[in-house]
């Protein structure tokens, strides 16, 4: 899903976010399942260098090693904090059920 011009307006208000469109990977590296883990360490690099990335992303364990704060979404902002406050005390039930099926491979609970 691609979010819109007012979509991200309304992220950058709430947020106070500048987004900056970077490519880091032109040639669709960062899609190559077998490259993962080195994209993922390049961008751990960048992380430990300074740069401020938004970064979205399904790989939670990259996530929660790399980032000051986490944000789920799910149509809009449903939760947002450190990533020990998302991963190991999520407080919305939604945000709980997709880490169940993400991480815990948890199946019986379906989203």
């Amino acid at each position: 899903m691609k979010a819109g011009k007012r979509d991200v307006y309304r992220i950058r208000k709430k947020t106070g976010f500048v987004f900056q469109n970077y490519n880091l990977f032109a040639n669709k590296t960062a899609l190559d399942p077998e490259l993962v883990g080195e994209v993922l360490n390049v961008m751990k690099d960048l992380a430990k260098s300074g740069i401020t990335m938004i970064v979205v992303t399904h790989e939670m364990s990259f996530a929660e090693s790399v980032a000051n704060e986490v944000i789920f979404m799910d149509g809009g902002v449903v939760e947002k904090g450190t990533p020990k406050e998302i991963f190991s005390r999520p407080k919305d039930p939604r945000t709980e059920l997709f880490l169940r099926w993400i991480i815990r491979k948890d199946y019986d609970y379906v989203i």
